[in-house]
């Protein structure tokens, strides 16, 4: 059984003290491919070093909404040159959060319209982080989705209205994780109502860990938690969900081997 976790920030210094350990967990439970989320301009070091390390380990390189601000233009000078030097599976993450603050919101708009840019120049798909913010990201995607525009809605907790219009525009999918699993979430009803070739599997470690390490430091080797849970809505196999999800993954990302 093979499962891709399509988003996982295993380059952060929690994982600093056992990231071996945290690896060898996540291949005995089958996942075969890590997708790394770039955050910042600093964190950028830190997913090269960990791919050149890691060979099932591969760079996306985004600059975060939370990270965008008033000079987020020398910011994404930084994060290109980095996209340019690097055999990227995705331009990510990216995206409009407003949970925190909305000070920045035309600063993220206009970032996240930079970087679908990128995306489509580069043939790569986007990771789109959306927090609060589903409306003020489909302004953006409205004004540039076009063929060459593809990506995933990274940690997915929407609606069946707003899923379906994510797949309206054509190239895009969902990605499930740990919120999956939460009792209260109303995800499962939800995902009842879409296609299974709508959805990519992630876990986000080390956040967001799913039923029942709730609270908990999230890590790869989790992700099948949530397949399982995946597994249970749409009443199938666990096998057909890994099939499905690593399917779905390698055809969003095209450039994984």
């Amino acid at each position: 059984m093979e499962l891709i976790d399509t988003h996982t920030h295993l380059f952060v210094q929690a994982f600093d003290e056992d990231r071996g350990e945290v690896l060898r967990r996540a291949r005995e439970a089958g996942v075969s491919q890590f997708l790394l989320p770039n955050i910042d301009v600093e964190s950028i070091s830190r997913v090269e070093e960990m791919c050149m390390a890691e060979p099932d380990c591969f760079p996306m390189m985004g600059l975060h909404p939370c990270s965008v601000g008033e000079g987020f233009r020398d910011d994404l000078r930084a994060v290109k040159e980095a996209l340019d030097r690097n055999a990227c599976v995705a331009v990510g993450e990216i995206g409009i959060d407003l949970y925190w603050d909305k000070t920045y919101l035309k600063e993220q708009q206009e970032a996240l319209k930079i970087q679908c840019e990128w995306a489509k120049e580069k043939s790569l798909p986007v990771v789109i982080h959306a927090r609060d913010s589903f409306e003020e990201i489909f302004e953006v995607i409205d004004e540039v989705n076009d063929d060459r525009l593809t990506g995933v809605f990274h940690c997915f907790t929407g609606g069946v209205e707003q899923g379906q219009r994510i797949l309206n525009y054509g190239g895009f999918k969902m990605g499930l994780g740990g919120v999956l699993t939460f009792k209260k979430s109303g995800l499962d009803a939800v995902i009842k109502e879409l296609p299974m070739e709508a959805f990519v599997l992630e876990t986000d470690s080390p956040y967001l860990a799913p039923t029942p390490y709730r609270g908990k430091r999230n890590e790869s080797s989790y992700v099948i938690n949530v397949a399982q849970k995946m597994a249970d809505v749409y009443e199938v196999r666990l096998e057909d969900i890994a099939k499905a999800t690593t399917k779905n993954a390698k055809s969003l990302f095209a450039k994984l081997p």
